[in-house]
Order: C-alpha cells, then structure tokens, then sequence
C-alpha cells in the first residue's frame, strides 16, 4: 500500500460517524447491511449516511451492490487488512512480535485486538 493510499483511507475513519459505520459494517460481515440498517443502527439520518458512505466508498473502505430495491454496504475486508499489514509492517523493528490475524470477514467471533479506552473520572 502506498502512503497516499493509506493517508485517505485513514482520513476517511477518522471522523465519528464514518468510524461507527464502519464498524456497523465489519460487525455485519461479509452479508453487509443495507442503508436503512446502517442508519438505525447508528442512529445516523439518511441525508447524512449517503455522504459518509461515499466518503469511505472513496476511499476504497466499503462497497456497494444491489438486492431487489436495496443496496447492501459491505466492509472491504481486504482493504482494511492491507491497512492494517501497512501500520503494522515495520513493527517491533521488522521482528514479528505483534500477532494480528487477518480478517477475511467470516469470523463472526472476532474480538477488538487492541485495549479499550477508558475515560478518566475526576475524583
């Protein structure tokens, strides 16, 4: 992946409403999840969603096909595991010491591979 490639992908996920629905459509699979699905599950208004889907369409983060009367948003799966083998390919100064297993979209009992973050409470 080159530099540019990357650069716009990750400035597609770096605003909140394009992350959740990234992240409602890694979390549906490789079945994906049509637009009015997308938008109940992230509580995002439909004129809003169309401009956030092209973005991360752009950017080569989602696609698209259509069934019947609906089209269906998928997550690339490809794309983002070629994200993140770029993030990642000169970790630990090219020792393999961080084990990421690539997603291919099918395993449906994935865990987030990186800590929470947890909010700090005045005391």
């Amino acid at each position: 992946m080159e530099n540019k490639t990357a650069v716009i992908a990750l400035a597609a996920l770096a605003q909140e409403s394009r992350l959740a629905i990234y992240r409602a459509l890694v979390q549906a699979g490789p079945e994906g999840l049509a637009a009015g699905k997308i938008s109940e599950a992230t509580g995002i208004a439909p004129s809003s969603l169309s401009f956030h889907l092209k973005e991360l369409a752009y950017a080569n983060m989602v696609s698209s096909r259509n069934e019947s009367r609906f089209v269906i948003y998928t997550a690339n799966f490809a794309a983002m595991n070629e994200l993140l083998a770029f993030l990642t390919e000169n970790c630990c100064n090219g020792n393999a010491c961080l084990s990421l297993s690539a997603c291919s979209g099918n395993d449906t009992d994935t865990k987030d591979s990186l800590p929470s973050t947890q909010t700090d409470t005045p005391s």
